[in-house]
């Protein structure tokens, strides 16, 4: 048995403004700084999805890359490509949309579409900016 890891990267432009309601603009600026503004600001994101999965000795491959590519973009990057992360997307409702929350949500969204493709994931990475990126496992 041959196990192989998977990276596909998509990338999207989003917008959003970490804050929590129940604090003022003030104690917000301090547990965010920058990122509280009430103006909003986006980032330019770019999505590292690893799966993890027996090569098919026929195929030769771990998943087909067109349909890992369909999933992601059904279940993710049309949600969230030039869209405003604290109002526009389903799987983010209700939460603060910091990458470490990004990451997560996306896991969940496509995690039982890669099961039924007979692979596993492995890493989801999700880059908001040249020096900041989070790695989510499924921990």
């Amino acid at each position: 048995m041959s196990i192989a890891y998977l990276t596909r990267r998509e990338r999207f432009s989003a917008a959003h403004r970490l804050f929590l309601s129940e604090l003022s603009d003030e104690e917000n600026y301090k547990l965010y700084g920058q990122c509280s503004h009430s103006n909003w600001h986006g980032h330019n994101y770019e999505l590292f999805v690893t799966v993890r999965g027996e090569v098919n000795p026929r195929t030769g491959y771990v998943l087909n890359l067109k349909t890992l590519s369909k999933i992601l973009k059904e279940k993710v990057i049309d949600k969230l490509d030039h869209r405003n992360l604290n109002l526009d997307v389903d799987f983010l409702m209700g939460k603060v949309p910091s990458t470490e929350n990004l990451a997560i949500a996306i896991w969940v969204s496509i995690e039982d579409d890669i099961k039924a493709l007979g692979a596993e994931l492995s890493c989801i990475k999700v880059q908001e900016s040249e020096n900041n990126y989070i790695e989510y496992r499924g921990e």
